[in-house]
């Protein structure tokens, strides 16, 4: 009677086809430019009208410059459009680098890409620095001795202090919302990967129990055999 044998599979054998195929994707560097569509598309769109709002404000109070008592206009127009071409320089860095295909380190894509850490740290000075000039216009508008200036000063300061901190807490709300998410995320992958590790302890325990009944069947044929 032929000796049967007993098949030993590896641990990857075990693994769920989509755990498998999600690590071959997480392989390529050409996709890491597009993990969490979602969120890019959010970063994105914030950005757009970010630079929208940011251009537009600075042209408009440059455009209302006419006298030398609109100096404040000039400071602070120039200002929000140099904060829009920051933004707009940092949406179109990431696009060439992303098409030149230079950038092989997860770590530099995460931070580069729509949606990844450079966005909210880049969001987060510009309503810094809003809230600053706004905040600028206000003690200008408190000490300034033109009743009409003073009064657009400190409209103009108001709105941008306001605009520049509720910025700030958006991208400290959007930061904590993005890290219950991983540590969500992170808690589900271990369940997941703790579920695989008992399915493949199972699975050894049952070839290791079918291993030991075939060599009790091939003791009990052998005996037989004997006795005949």
């Amino acid at each position: 009677m032929p000796e049967m044998e007993t098949f030993y599979y590896p641990p990857s054998f075990y693994l769920d086809p989509t755990i498998t195929r999600r690590q071959v994707l997480e392989d390529q560097v050409e996709l890491w430019w597009f993990r969490e569509p979602r969120r890019s598309l959010f970063c994105y769109c914030a950005s757009v009208a970010l630079i929208m709002v940011l251009g537009l404000g600075g042209v408009g109070l440059l455009s209302t410059t006419s006298s030398l008592s609109g100096e404040w206009r000039l400071g602070v127009g120039t200002t929000l459009c140099l904060l829009a071409l920051a933004v707009l320089l940092k949406q179109l860095l990431s696009s060439a680098i992303q098409d030149m295909n230079c950038v092989h380190s997860r770590r530099r894509i995460e931070q580069l890409k729509s949606g990844g850490r450079a966005d909210p740290a880049l969001i987060l000075a510009v309503g810094l620095a809003v809230a600053l000039c706004g905040t600028v216009l206000l003690c200008m508008a408190a000490i300034s001795n033109q009743a009409h200036d003073s009064r657009d000063m400190m409209v103009s300061g108001a709105v941008l202090m306001a605009a520049g901190t509720g910025m700030a807490l958006a991208v400290v709300g959007y930061s904590i919302l993005v890290h219950l998410r991983r540590r969500r995320e992170m808690i589900r992958r271990r369940r997941r990967m703790r579920l695989n590790s008992a399915r493949r302890l199972r699975s050894r325990v049952f070839n290791v129990s079918a291993g030991q009944m075939s060599q009790v069947r091939r003791e009990a044929s052998s005996s037989r055999t004997s006795l005949i």
